[in-house]
């Protein structure tokens, strides 16, 4: 299997009037990626606040109250079937419940009960690769690095790369729209640099019209690592969202209470927060 660094690198280049409705492309409270892109010469802006309970962090063993503001994701249509993406957040504050040994735990600057640093930044690549059919979903293809800018000093990051590649799928059945993610991360160990762990990734999303621009919203989505040995900070992990979301013209504004799938994920979360997209340019 080629390297993490070396698709690092390549691997966002590999993929190279406003929307009806909000239905395409990727919305919060979701994580799992619709299949549609957003239009040639649009941006779509999405921000909001997180705060998750009892999230533990394996590499550098802390486990607390995690507050994420704003949280902020950027999506610009490069032409009818593509789009780029770019997601991070400029705050993130971590109240300190408890600390136990990790393999980062050497590295940390933290000597109070608070830790705080910037999220991560994720840049990806989506392109669809068909449309949806009255008989057939749409399919896309995703890829995606994120680059490590938390620090391991602050407990919130592990100074290394992931490499994410996924098929995103998508149905409107009646009043519902259905979508399903299954790819791949491939992660880098913070403590061994030449070692990576791969692991499946999954998401599964259904979004139904309750009303007049109302929608309720479910989501699984997480990883799951089959290795025999596993390696600190590449466990399992997953999350439930349960929510609501409203449109009124090219603005969605929505909320979801978070529920942890396993013991490091949160025991329960919020996220609220909007969506825009608006013309920006003209793709000649």
């Amino acid at each position: 299997m080629p390297s993490l660094r070396a698709l690092t690198l390549v691997g966002p280049l590999v993929l190279g009037g406003l929307l009806p409705t909000l239905a395409g492309a990727q919305q919060r409270p979701f994580t799992t990626e619709d299949p549609e892109a957003i239009g040639a010469g649009r941006v779509m802006i999405e921000s909001g606040l997180d705060y998750d309970r009892s999230i533990t962090f394996g590499s550098s063993g802390l486990t607390g109250h995690l507050l994420s503001v704003p949280t902020l994701g950027i999506s610009v249509g490069v032409s009818s079937i593509a789009e780029v993406q770019i997601d991070g957040g400029f705050y993130q504050r971590l109240s300190i419940t408890n600390r136990v040994p990790a393999p980062l735990s050497p590295a940390l600057a933290v000597t109070g009960d608070r830790t705080t640093a910037v999220r991560d930044v994720m840049v990806a690549t989506k392109v669809r690769v068909f449309g949806e059919t009255e008989t057939r979903p749409s399919l896309a293809v995703r890829m995606a690095t994120r680059i490590p800018s938390a620090s391991a000093e602050s407990g919130l990051g592990k100074d290394a790369t992931e490499f994410n590649g996924s098929l995103l799928i998508a149905k409107s059945v009646e009043n519902a729209r259905i979508v399903a993610n299954v790819g791949f991360v491939m992660l880098e160990d913070a403590t061994r640099p030449a070692r990576q762990d791969d692991l499946l990734t999954y998401g599964l999303s259904v979004a139904a019209s309750v009303g007049r621009g109302a929608e309720v919203v479910a989501e699984v989505n997480g990883r799951a690592n089959f290795n025999q040995h596993v390696v600190v900070g590449s466990e399992s992990r997953g999350v439930l969202r349960v929510g609501t979301r409203w449109t009124r013209g090219t603005v969605r504004l929505d909320a979801a209470a978070v529920i942890g799938m396993t013991g490091l994920d949160p025991t329960v979360g919020l996220t609220t927060g909007f969506t825009w997209v608006f013309d920006a340019f003209t793709i000649p």
